[in-house]
């Protein structure tokens, strides 16, 4: 069963003025990771364990139908 996760942006200020969200259908709390290592791979090794932080405390929310594991949308600045 797939989970809608709505992951608060991890790159803090001034890189990221305000902040944001990206929201992410996946299985578990690590194919979500995963998936954000993939969706910004220049993230890979300085901000991983804020990836990770933020996955933790993401909204949950199951989903009712099938979908597949992608990077819905985001909104960053």
């Amino acid at each position: 069963m797939k989970n809608l996760y709505i992951v608060d942006y991890w790159v803090p200020f001034p890189s990221s003025e305000y902040g944001g969200m990206v929201i992410v259908i996946a299985e578990s709390k690590q194919e979500c990771h995963d998936l954000l290592l993939e969706w910004r791979d220049e993230y890979l090794n300085s901000h991983d364990a804020r990836i990770m932080e933020k996955v933790d405390k993401a909204q949950v929310f199951a989903l009712a139908t099938e979908e597949e594991s992608c990077v819905v949308d985001s909104f960053i600045t």
